[in-house]
């Protein structure tokens, strides 16, 4: 019913840990903290007394608005003995309020045919929504009664343990999560970056209702939270109903402000998490072998982003690509090939993903490490690099006509301390790449020890 899959920007991940592939994705944008130069045109930020921050994007010529509330705690916050919680909890706070019960919640956005989701990520949870521009009001209130006042009862985490058990049985049936969830497994190894964003069968059946309880109470704070809103909307009126539908349960009270998260600002940043190369191997009933092989990337912040966004495209970003050029069009080894990266405050890893037969792997992986050798040793030529920025040009104009696309692009660059660049900074950014920018970089990642995970028949 709420699938948390991830959608925006390349290098986020599903519940289920899989990358999305990049040429798909806009860019990025980010660089300073918030408010140290002028917001693109059209939107506006406060920060209420609380420490909680409404960000706000008005799109002309549409009728729709897109509210997101964007809260800083995600797996890589979890110890051990919570692995699971985050997502768990965003599944729990569907159950219902002392206001509204679950299927009062259902019912009221289905009344106004508004779209109501939720996802899971490293870093961050978010609960979003999409309505006419009319019903804003209604979405607000809907949501800030969710996020501060959930009843968590034990009846409602025992009946949604099912849920997510359900879930991850799915997840455990689709080759790419789990071959995604492995290679992260061996990259990162135990660490909050390596565990699959879920859960385990394991720790989801020992999670308590008042352990749940308890990270619900520490991490869903005021200080820690963006509300972020695009489409139709006056950043005065979205800012009033916010405190309205978020002052329940003193949730904007001041006396008690929490420490920020540790995400709410660069200087806060963790080092560069150091990637464990190796192989990992786990056997499926499936048809196909599929493999991972990757290695350490770049972190979100680092400013080789928009070439690598470029370079990952023209290895294995589109048909074009010199992967699916070589691996399917020329040899016919395998269906689907693409190149992807990963990037978090923290860590970053890039690679290749591929399916193919059993009788083909080996010929596969030959011709995926003969095409990561080569742009290692020669970089891509000037038309791949002209190719690869117009793609990511593209992704970032269409994906912004979408007022969801614009409201997470405002929620995240938020709560993660990055500075909201415009369009044409953006586009500016990526033109200025160069064929040396490209060739330097990928001289550097494609000679890193390799990370590699295979799934597939025994």
């Amino acid at each position: 019913m709420r699938p948390t899959h991830q959608p925006g920007p390349a290098g986020q991940q599903s519940a289920a840990g899989r990358p999305a592939a990049l040429a798909a994705s806009p860019v990025p944008s980010l660089t300073h903290a918030p408010g140290a130069t002028p917001l693109p045109p059209g939107v506006r930020r406060t920060v209420l007394p609380s420490g909680l921050r409404v960000v706000t994007e008005h799109v002309p010529g549409v009728r729709s608005a897109s509210l997101g509330v964007w809260i800083g705690v995600g797996s890589r916050h979890e110890t051990p003995s919570l692995h699971g919680a985050s997502h768990f909890l965003e599944h729990v706070l569907f159950k219902g309020t002392a206001e509204r019960s679950a299927l009062d919640i259902s019912v009221e956005m289905d009344e106004v045919g508004g779209e109501m989701n939720a996802f899971t990520a490293k870093e961050y949870t978010c609960f979003h929504t999409r309505v006419i521009d009319s019903d804003l009001p209604l979405a607000v209130d809907v949501l800030g009664d969710m996020l501060t006042s959930s009843r968590i009862s034990d009846d409602d985490v025992e009946a949604e343990r099912e849920v997510i058990l359900d879930e991850i049985a799915m997840h455990d049936d689709d080759p790419d999560d789990v071959v995604h969830n492995l290679f992260a497994a061996q990259a990162w190894g135990d660490s909050p970056y390596g565990r699959p964003i879920a859960g385990t069968e394991e720790s989801i059946a020992a999670l308590s209702a008042a352990q749940v309880r308890r990270f619900y109470r520490r991490h869903y704070r005021a200080a820690g939270t963006v509300v972020a809103a695009a489409g139709n909307v006056d950043h005065d009126e979205v800012v009033a109903m916010v405190r309205r539908a978020f002052g329940r349960n003193d949730f904007l009270a001041t006396e008690s402000l929490p420490a920020p998260t540790p995400l709410a600002g660069a200087a806060a940043r963790p080092a560069v998490r150091r990637v464990h190369p190796g192989r990992s191997t786990a056997s499926r009933g499936f048809e196909q072998v599929n493999v991972v092989l990757g290695m350490a990337g770049l972190a979100r912040a680092d400013e080789r982003r928009f070439a690598l966004g470029i370079l990952t495209t023209g290895l294995g970003g589109g048909t074009s690509s010199r992967l699916f050029q070589e691996v399917r069009e020329r040899r016919g080894l395998a269906y689907s090939v693409y190149a992807f990266t990963t990037q978090h405050v923290g860590a970053g890893l890039v690679g290749v993903a591929v399916g193919c037969l059993p009788a083909k792997v080996d010929a596969t992986l030959a011709t995926v490490r003969a095409e990561l050798a080569q742009v290692a040793r020669d970089g891509l030529d000037a038309d791949e690099v002209r190719r690869g920025a117009g793609s990511l040009r593209a992704g970032l104009v269409l994906g912004l006509e979408d007022t969801g696309s614009r409201m997470h692009r405002l929620g995240k660059a938020e709560l993660l301390g990055e500075r909201l660049l415009g369009v044409d900074e953006v586009i500016a950014r990526v033109d200025a790449v160069t064929v040396e920018d490209v060739s330097a970089l990928a001289r550097e990642l494609f000679t890193r020890p390799e990370v590699m995970a295979v799934v597939g028949p025994a």
